[in-house]
Parts: C-alpha cells; structure tokens; sequence
C-alpha cells in the first residue's frame, strides 16, 4: 500500500510562484511513475505533469509547459511539482498520483487519492 501525501499550496498572487511537494510511504517509489493532477470547482480532475520512475521522460499539460517542472527524488520517495508564472486558471486542489507509465497515468492512474493541496492564484 502506498500512500501520498501533498503540500506546498497556498495563496498567491498572479504572477507569483509555488512548489508543491509530494511524499509518499510504503510501495517502490522508483518503480512508478508520478504524476501531479489538478481539479477546479465545477471541473474534471486533469493530468498536469508526469514522470516516469527513473525521471527521464516527462510530460506536461499544454496549459502549463513553458511554467511547470516536475522532479522527483528517488531516495526521498518525493515527487515535486515547481510551479511559476501562476495565473487564476490555476486554482485548483492539486493531487498526486501514481500509476504505470507517464503515457497511461492520465487513464489509469491510482484508485486511491490523497487529500490534495489547494492553490489560489489572486488576480
């Protein structure tokens, strides 16, 4: 069993930045791949970034390439998400996850979820 737990979140204004830290406990860290998820209120849960277990291939979501960077930390068992240049469409509560490959994540990513992190980006 693994379980994840988020932080990192917050207010912030346009313009600013947040990193949002992942920790997970139990499982083999290394051996999946991670990805942060994002739901605004009203929305569906969407992908924002994944990486793979060794951190080599990673993907992000068109709305935040350019802005986002995902790493991870193997020995740490931590998955973090750097997260600059925020706007207000980025409100959200911010999740975790894990799941097989960086391309099947998005589908198939991990029944459990944790409680996520919120962030608010004031205009």
């Amino acid at each position: 069993q693994v379980q994840l737990v988020e932080s990192g979140g917050g207010l912030v204004q346009a313009g600013g930045s947040l990193r949002l830290s992942c920790a997970a406990s139990g499982g083999t860290f290394s051996t999946y791949a991670m990805g942060w998820f994002r739901q605004a209120p009203g929305k569906e849960r969407e992908l924002v970034a994944a990486i793979s277990g060794p951190g080599i291939t990673k993907k992000y979501a068109d709305s935040v390439k350019g802005r986002f960077t995902i790493s991870r930390d193997n020995t740490k068992k931590t998955v973090s998400l750097q997260m600059n240049s925020l706007q207000p469409e980025d409100t959200a509560v911010y999740y975790c996850n894990r799941g097989t490959s960086t391309a099947t994540i998005a589908q198939a990513p991990n029944a459990d979820w944790g409680q996520g992190t919120q962030v608010t980006v004031s205009s």
